[in-house]
């Protein structure tokens, strides 16, 4: 057998070293998209925990009285369905795949129901499938008792985040319409106004030793206190505010921004309480990477009062909010 020269050396070593540059770039590759994916995961619509997805994805309710406006990806005269859930579930189908966090093109972000038998005439079941120019400043054509068609708003993968600004940073709170449309009405008022006078947080309790880092309940802890909660006020000055009857859907988990009743008194979810009955209108979630914001807040100095025979903690110097766009261009 004839001996290899060394220019066949040479030519395997090269192999070999092309070989294995070829992987290592691989490897790196896969490492980047991977933690990419993971970066892009926690920063969007994850925003509610599993359970709470699932809940939400199930929530479907529209705004009686309400005609919305906007151009037509499916007219109604051709679409019929027997109920306003199935008109906004047929939107939510074409806007990520059903709400359940699919990465399909948002093509129907408001819809349009006739509901009322009489009032609708050949027009009952008219189920109009729409796209906004701005989702948050939906195109309204008419509202009032008069009105006789449901309208409500999807929010897609990114969309529907608005920033509820401190001066101890800001909490980006991803909307839910669908779950609370008369709630999230109001909140897309104040942000239209571009202020929030008078609106602020009074209250602040920290987890304390009754609950863990992601917000479980400890066993055998105590429920409180303290409770885990930031309480404010959205009540804003020149702003005449109408009590929101119950819109209850998601439980209130780490993260619910909720009503206090019928507002306008709100609280933020420092824990899970899923110890509190559902008599609370979740319309909102803060996204994970804003929470540690609201820990912040959560250890301002305070001093201690009784509301109705429950101890809670006041802050001693109120932190005033304001609500303002959120781009998600990027």
């Amino acid at each position: 057998m004839g001996r290899k020269t060394d220019s066949e050396i040479g030519r395997f070593v090269l192999l070999v070293l092309l070989l294995l540059g070829s992987v290592s770039c691989f490897m790196v590759y896969l490492c980047f998209s991977m933690a990419y994916n993971s970066v892009s995961s926690s920063s969007d619509d994850g925003v509610v925990g599993n359970t709470n997805r699932d809940e939400v994805s199930e929530c479907c309710r529209g705004i009686e009285n309400l005609e919305l406006w906007g151009d037509a990806v499916k007219w109604g005269s051709d679409f019929k369905v027997d109920s306003s859930k199935k008109c906004c579930m047929a939107c939510k189908d074409m806007c990520g795949g059903g709400g359940r966090g699919g990465d399909k093109p948002c093509l129907c972000d408001s819809w349009v129901f006739c509901g009322d038998k009489q009032a609708c005439g050949s027009r009952f079941g008219e189920c109009w499938l729409k796209k906004q120019k701005d989702t948050l400043d939906p195109a309204q054509r008419d509202s009032g008792d008069h009105v006789m068609w449901t309208s409500g708003v999807i929010f897609g993968k990114g969309e529907g985040i608005v920033g509820l600004e401190t001066e101890y940073g800001v909490l980006r709170v991803k909307l839910l319409p669908d779950c609370a449309p008369l709630s999230v009405s109001y909140i897309l008022e104040l942000l239209a106004q571009r202020h929030c006078a008078g609106c602020r947080f009074y209250r602040a309790e920290s987890r304390g030793r009754n609950w863990d880092l992601e917000g479980n309940h400890i066993k055998n802890a105590p429920f409180g206190p303290p409770y885990a909660v930031i309480q404010g006020t959205l009540e804003a000055h020149g702003t005449v505010f109408k009590d929101i009857p119950a819109e209850s859907c998601p439980t209130v988990k780490r993260g619910a921004v909720a009503w206090v009743g019928s507002g306008p008194e709100f609280f933020i979810s420092l824990a899970n309480h899923l110890e509190w009955p559902e008599k609370h209108s979740v319309f909102g979630f803060v996204l994970p990477q804003d929470i540690e914001n609201l820990e912040r807040i959560a250890r301002l100095p305070t001093k201690p009062d009784v509301w109705s025979g429950i101890n809670v903690s006041v802050l001693e110097k109120p932190v005033h909010l304001q609500f303002r766009r959120i781009n998600t261009s990027h």
